[in-house]
């Protein structure tokens, strides 16, 4: 019989501790849990310790905290100590008790966390960026406060939760009786409903926020939603699009142009310099525009409050409200673009391109290992710049033998002012704001130690948008650089940081973008453009959903599915472009 050498570590002196007074509690009741009373133990948890922010949002809302806030309170509380009891009756069964529990708890502990850090709530726009996340945007978030949360409201309860001793009770007799709790408790909830509608309707209608910060209820409907809409979307088969797209003009260019779409990371127009901000944030660009070469559009909304929702709306044909109804997959603006015979590009500095660029060559750079622009395994947006010429160069190697371009877009999709650690943002001789927040816990920042952050990060963009019109200065061929934020962010304003908030209710901060305009003159004469026609639009309302039709506009490109209404360059008058 072969030999068995074991080694026994001692128990972390908390861990034993924790199992001691786990063991007395179970001893106290002389044998194991019964079922019912361990999922109430649980739904009591998740009621109390698990929706702390909700219980702190609704204490906020009243000035006066007498006896009908009270009462108030008291009947949420129990409609939501109802609710979770009936969910946690319909889901936890013997074979899954354990994990989903430990699920729960680690669900109402990290939504609670943000909820509370950043005044976020979750909601399916919130779910489907959270499925979206990559390695550093997670390292961005991580802190010793989230730590410590999570070691409170997950490690701890969830110990006790997973060694505690439950009577085994037949099948059959389970079901029924745990469905009948169900039932019992459902009624209960809208008895308590039914008492306090007036109210209850009253707060909820006017603070719709509070609706998604119900735990765990907000996650289950945002998942539920998220993931009926992507079952949805993969039993149906792209829907093709610009199948008629041509230039505008029949042939090709004499000179087939080099578009640069710039889409931007969480600038805010309310600290860009050339939107009036107090701060001269973007004094590139503002050079530019004294010149009389760049456009700035002062009145932009953006599609979305993330960027899973904005990157694919700006690109889509259908606009902000009906992106957010439709469940139909379709091509989008790179799809049309390449169809009617330009070479397309997508070069992303940032977590992915959300599908966009699925059907065009893209290449990401989280791979670059550059000693000064990607200190730390993270790259500064230049970057971009330092690997497109290669890029273009493969771009026409591959493009078919005899076969000519009618010019070409690129996509430069950036880290921009992406948080909460805007101060990564920003290569060390480009701080110009000092100090600096230099952590990613913000409430842990003085509020203008955060804005200084967040502006060298925008200072920085204006730099990268600066080298960006200079290289294009360079190309021998007609050139434009159109640049626009996916959306915006919150610094603390109204107790709410980052972005994400439900579009209905989120703050101007979040939704009002920047966006510029340079183009070469020689692709405005090859437009048949007059001078700086675009600008009649400058100051008036615009948003993403005329990106898609204004871009075509500008690459020339006609197609069935443009809207005249929507195309920013509308004002320019059509003359005959030079084509050879």
């Amino acid at each position: 019989m072969a030999a068995c050498v074991c080694l026994v570590l001692p128990m972390p002196p908390f861990l034993d501790s924790f199992s001691a007074f786990s063991r007395a509690v179970s001893g106290a009741f002389g044998r194991p849990w019964h079922p019912f009373s361990l999922l109430l133990v649980m739904a009591l948890w998740l009621t109390t310790l698990g929706n702390l922010p909700l219980w702190r949002a609704m204490w906020a809302l009243t000035e006066t905290h007498g006896l009908r806030t009270g009462l108030g309170l008291l009947g949420m509380g129990v409609i939501v100590f109802t609710a979770t009891t009936v969910l946690l009756s319909l889901l936890v069964w013997p074979l899954w008790r354990k994990p989903l529990g430990v699920v729960l708890l680690m669900v109402a502990a990290a939504n609670s966390y943000f909820m509370t850090a950043y005044g976020v709530v979750i909601d399916p726009s919130m779910m489907a960026n959270t499925v979206q996340t990559d390695v550093r945007e997670v390292r961005d978030l991580l802190s010793g406060s989230m730590l410590l949360v999570l070691m409170l409201g997950v490690v701890l309860p969830g110990a006790w939760w997973w060694r505690q001793p439950v009577q085994q009770w037949p099948a059959m007799r389970l079901l029924g009786r745990q469905l009948g709790l169900a039932a019992v408790a459902l009624v209960l909830m809208m008895v308590v409903i039914w008492a306090s509608f007036q109210d209850l309707a009253s707060t909820m209608r006017n603070h719709k926020s509070l609706r998604y910060m119900v735990n765990p209820f907000n996650t289950v409907y945002a998942s539920g939603r998220l993931l009926v809409g992507q079952t949805t979307q993969a039993r149906m088969s792209l829907q093709p699009m610009g199948e008629d797209a041509a230039m505008a003009n029949a042939g090709v260019p004499a000179s087939p142009p080099l578009i640069v779409l710039v889409v931007g990371e969480t600038v805010r127009a309310a600290n860009f310099g050339l939107a009036g901000y107090a701060r001269d944030t973007t004094p590139q660009l503002r050079q530019l525009q004294n010149s009389g070469e760049l456009t700035y559009f002062s009145n932009v909304r953006s599609c979305g409050t993330n960027t899973q929702v904005s990157v694919p709306c700006m690109f889509s044909h259908l606009g902000r409200e009906a992106q957010a109804k439709n469940d139909i997959p379709y091509e989008n603006l790179l799809d049309v673009l390449q169809r009617a015979g330009m070479q397309v590009l997508w070069l992303d500095n940032q977590s992915g391109c959300k599908g966009v660029c699925d059907r065009v060559p893209n290449a990401s750079t989280l791979t670059l290992k550059d000693p000064k622009l990607c200190p730390d395994g993270e790259c500064f947006d230049e970057i971009l710049l330092r690997v497109l010429p290669e890029r273009l160069a493969e771009l026409d190697k591959a493009r078919p033998a005899g076969q000519p371009s009618a010019g070409t877009v690129v996509v430069l999709h950036q880290m921009g002012n992406h948080g909460p650690a805007y101060f990564k943002r920003t290569p060390a001789d480009m701080k110009l704001y000092q100090p600096e927040c230099r952590t990613n816990v913000l409430q842990d920042c003085p509020a203008q130690d955060i804005v200084n952050a967040y502006d060298n990060a925008v200072r920085y963009t204006d730099h990268f948008l600066g080298e960006t019109v200079r290289w294009l200065k360079t190309q021998k061929r007609p050139t434009a650089m159109l640049y626009v934020s996916d959306h915006g962010e919150s610094l603390g304003e109204k107790g709410l940081y980052l972005h994400g908030m439900p579009y209905m209710m989120a703050p101007q901060e979040q939704t009002h973008v920047p966006m510029a305009l340079w183009m070469s003159k020689s692709l405005q004469k090859q437009n048949g453009w007059e001078a700086n026609c675009w600008q009649k639009q400058a100051e008036n309302a615009l948003s993403h959903d005329h990106y898609f039709h204004s871009v075509l506009s500008l690459a020339q490109v006609k197609t069935r599915w443009q809207q005249p209404e929507l195309d920013m360059f509308s004002a320019c008058k059509a003359k005959p472009a030079q084509r050879g």
